[in-house]
């Protein structure tokens, strides 16, 4: 099964951006709730193939959308991803 990333953010306003930018690119995205591990401030996230980490990266700086992360899953935790 392919790694999932997922990206946190502090608004509903800026998941929606992010998702509607991602789509655009043809990026296989999942809106999903946030897990209650993460702290932030929407209750939206965002799962995505590990493998456009780099795109969706890019598209969300250079749109500049406000996150709280991308995040990884490792023995069943999320670990935030450095940037």
């Amino acid at each position: 099964m392919e790694e999932m990333l997922l990206i946190a953010f502090d608004s509903t306003q800026q998941a929606l951006r992010a998702e509607m930018l991602l789509e655009y690119a043809d990026i296989d995205i999942d809106l999903c709730p946030t897990p209650k591990s993460i702290t932030a401030g929407c209750a939206l996230s965002i799962q995505f193939p590990q493998a456009d980490y780099d795109q969706a990266s890019s598209i969300l700086k250079s749109e500049q959308v406000e996150i709280r992360g991308i995040y990884f899953k490792r023995d069943n935790e999320y670990v935030r991803m450095k940037e």
